[in-house]
């Protein structure tokens, strides 16, 4: 996935102007695709050069202030169509935590289990913003998922729901996964007597 495919993706859903487009962007799918705001302006601009979306200028405050507005166009749709038709090409991957992990025995008396401490606490707050997305959903209160339904026919609304849904239990079960591989690798250093003290380095 790109970061072209996820602005497709929130587009399709209506019009946004740029501005709205980061805020959405942070609440919705960049849970699952992080992208700064100076990546997001830049892409939104090539994408509109390329015909993927047309813009138009919409009134914003007072003093004839405007926003741009964009909008998905055919072609956009075409190109959305066509990342979901294609199975994903996977790639190595770079994983640090576990790297670092591999290599603890140069690390300093209980600065491994800092670090899997703080690898910990990065899963449960990864797992409980998963949870939260999943109550919205579920509860159809999430903003993104309201605009969304209202674009698409009632007889759509289950299916899109339960795919979001379907998307951030895969984040709560990754996060599960992590907690517990972490929790393991404290027990071994505990057997191994390389625990040290909580907060130590």
């Amino acid at each position: 996935m790109s970061l072209r495919s996820a602005l497709l993706a929130l587009l399709s859903s209506g019009p946004l102007t740029g501005y709205d487009v980061v805020k959405q962007f942070s609440s919705s799918v960049g849970h699952v695709w992080h992208a700064p705001d100076s990546q997001i302006y830049p892409e939104l601009r090539k994408m509109h050069a390329e015909g993927l979306l047309t813009s138009r200028p919409v009134p914003w405050g007072s003093r004839g202030a405007t926003k741009t507005e964009y909008s998905i166009t055919p072609e956009g749709e075409r190109a959305l169509r066509q990342w979901q038709d294609q199975p994903l090409g996977y790639v190595r991957e770079r994983d640090p935590a576990h790297l670092k992990a591999a290599y603890f025995e140069w690390a300093s008396p209980g600065a491994a289990a800092a670090q899997l401490r703080a690898h910990i606490e990065h899963y449960r707050d990864q797992r409980t913003q998963a949870l939260q997305q999943i109550k919205a959903l579920q509860d159809r209160t999430s903003p993104t998922l309201v605009r969304r339904l209202a674009a698409n026919p009632e007889g759509q609304w289950e299916r899109i729901t339960r795919f979001k849904v379907f998307a951030y239990e895969g984040q709560v079960a990754r996060a599960d996964q992590e907690i517990a591989w972490a929790e393991r690798g404290l027990r071994l250093l505990e057997e191994l007597g390389e625990l040290g003290e909580p907060g130590s380095a």
